[in-house]
């Protein structure tokens, strides 16, 4: 009996697991695929002045405050019931018509000269200049990880922060290779962005679905 029990709590930490990391794979690629682009940019300019340590160090520092922003969702989750916390599954629903009827915007570009050297702080400037493009475009990372955390447990969203700080590593390795290769980035770029908002779309619906927003619609 008491082993049927743990095998039992084991499929169901297993399963939250799983869960948890192919949610925050695909939530991380769906809101970080124009980031490969700038990133890019970023990689492209490497001289004596702008080094990849810069860059990866300003992209882990602006994802950080990207997630400590989205962090008021988790806490939401202890004074507001599940079901009403899972209408912010309407955000990445939003965000996917809206990348999906949009009209074609103009590219982002990085301003070089943004990188020149400023006083000595505590990190070096270009770190803050990738982080805070970093921070500049991710208004629709919030949209994203705010409904995410608001549904997930603490383990899951240990699980979550792992992940996606595991993915930005990821993230600078492709686009620093991608540098090299404009034409596989050019094919990433067209492709890619047709397939973003059916992504954020399934996001939030299987968000509506997890908390059990359906059962708003009850008629007591």
């Amino acid at each position: 009996m008491l082993q049927t029990i743990l095998s039992s709590n084991q499929l169901t930490i297993s399963l939250e697991l799983g869960t948890a990391i192919a949610t925050s794979i695909t939530a991380f690629a769906a809101t970080n695929l124009d980031d490969i682009l700038i990133l890019m940019l970023f990689f492209a300019q490497v001289d004596h002045n702008l080094r990849p340590k810069h860059i990866w160090m300003g992209q882990y520092v602006g994802f950080g405050v990207l997630i400590l922003a989205s962090l008021p969702g988790f806490f939401g989750a202890y004074f507001i019931p599940r079901p009403w916390l899972g209408l912010l599954g309407l955000l990445p629903i939003a965000l996917g018509l809206n990348h999906l009827f949009q009209e074609e915007s103009t590219p982002q570009t990085v301003n070089p000269e943004a990188l020149e050297h400023k006083p000595q702080s505590f990190l070096a400037p270009q770190v803050y200049q990738v982080a805070a493009v970093t921070i500049a475009n991710g208004g629709d990372n919030i949209g994203i990880y705010v409904p995410l955390f608001a549904n997930s447990t603490p383990t899951s969203l240990v699980i979550t922060v792992i992940v996606f700080f595991i993915m930005i590593a990821v993230w600078c390795t492709i686009a620093n290779s991608l540098s090299r290769h404009p034409a596989i980035a050019q094919f990433i770029t067209r492709y890619g962005d047709r397939v973003v908002p059916f992504v954020l779309i399934g996001l939030g619906i299987y968000i509506l679905l997890e908390s059990k927003t359906y059962e708003l619609l009850r008629v007591s």
